[in-house]
């Protein structure tokens, strides 16, 4: 796990400045500078938006009984695509909103799923339930 998170802490930031370069010389650097600006902004928008859904999602579940596990997920989705969006550059910003759209949280969160269920399998991870 490791390494992989070296791995991505290197190659990421890298990608993301020669596509931010080769931005800028394609349409120029004060249209880059906008789009990166305007995309933060969009996404915090978006991220607050979905957020707020997120938690009265929550609470209505609670307040159901039931264990919000899927809501659960879209949160963490919504946390992690937030993260990405205030992070400069075309290639996180993507993947932040990719993560904050509904519609195509919805593979992300299948395969969570099944991640997590293989590592309580494992047992990699345990759940404990009262």
């Amino acid at each position: 796990m490791f390494r992989w998170l070296l791995l991505l802490i290197i190659i990421v930031p890298a990608l993301e400045i020669g596509v931010l370069v080769w931005a800028g010389n394609w349409i120029g650097p004060w249209w880059v500078i906008l789009l990166i600006i305007s995309t933060g902004v969009i996404g915090a928008w978006l991220a607050k938006q979905q957020g707020l859904e997120t938690i009265r999602n929550i609470q209505l579940s609670m307040q159901r009984g039931q264990m919000p596990q899927d809501v659960l997920l879209d949160g963490a989705c919504i946390l992690v695509g937030g993260a990405f969006l205030l992070t400069p550059g075309f290639i996180t910003d993507t993947l932040g909103f990719i993560l904050l759209i509904p519609g195509s949280r919805a593979p992300i969160k299948l395969f969570l799923r099944r991640l997590i269920t293989k590592m309580m399998e494992k047992g990699s991870i345990t759940i404990y339930r009262r």
